[in-house]
């Protein structure tokens, strides 16, 4: 499973898909196509940010986010997970710069794949 997968999977997205990809046969997938599912994002962030005991700025900062979703949050972690997402190399060698794009690239993704994600946190 990938990093990202992670946090999809945190979120709820797509984790039934992806749990049994063989488990309904070709036909009956093809009759029956499904629509993706929608997740609000924000919903599910901010009561996680209620619970927690931390004050954790999910929509701006990357490892507040990381935190909030119970995922290591550590430079090597969030440097992977910049590498897994084709983060530009001249942006690597500059943890805030970095972490700027992770931050966007991670909550357009989170869109990109059925999350409910208000446009100005995608701007």
């Amino acid at each position: 499973m990938g990093f990202f997968s992670k946090i999809l999977d945190k979120l709820g997205i797509g984790s039934a898909a992806a749990a049994s990809p063989t488990a309904v046969p070709a036909a009956a997938a093809a009759a029956a196509p499904k629509a993706i599912a929608v997740v609000d994002v924000v919903a599910q962030l901010e009561k996680r940010a209620v619970a927690n005991p931390q004050k954790l700025n999910w929509r701006t900062s990357i490892v507040d986010l990381l935190k909030l979703l119970d995922i290591d949050s550590s430079f090597a972690a969030r440097k992977e997970l910049a590498t897994e997402l084709g983060c530009p190399a001249d942006l690597m060698g500059d943890s805030a710069k970095m972490n700027i794009w992770l931050h966007k690239t991670v909550l357009a993704r989170i869109a990109a794949n059925g999350g409910n994600v208000p446009k100005e946190l995608l701007d």
